[in-house]
């Protein structure tokens, strides 16, 4: 199972890519667990300083743009 993460403080970009995220999973029909990490502190573990960022399994693939729904189903698949 894919392990997604969103980061960011909640801002508009945040959210956007949070639901492409969620819209990405559901057309792919994957079972992935989705957490989004908006408290300051945890995002800051992560060394990031520009939101939002995508975490695939650990792995930073966009930070700083929001991902649309094509460009996270193609992340998905790889």
């Amino acid at each position: 199972m894919k392990k997604i993460k969103v980061l960011g403080p909640g801002c508009a970009k945040c959210k956007t890519t949070y639901s492409n995220v969620l819209e990405a999973v559901k057309q792919l029909g994957i079972q992935a667990e989705v957490i989004k990490i908006e408290d300051i502190e945890e995002m800051m573990k992560y060394n990031v300083l520009t939101t939002p960022v995508l975490m695939i399994d650990e792995v930073i693939k966009v930070k700083g743009r929001v991902a649309d729904i094509n460009e996270i189903v193609d992340l998905l698949k790889q």
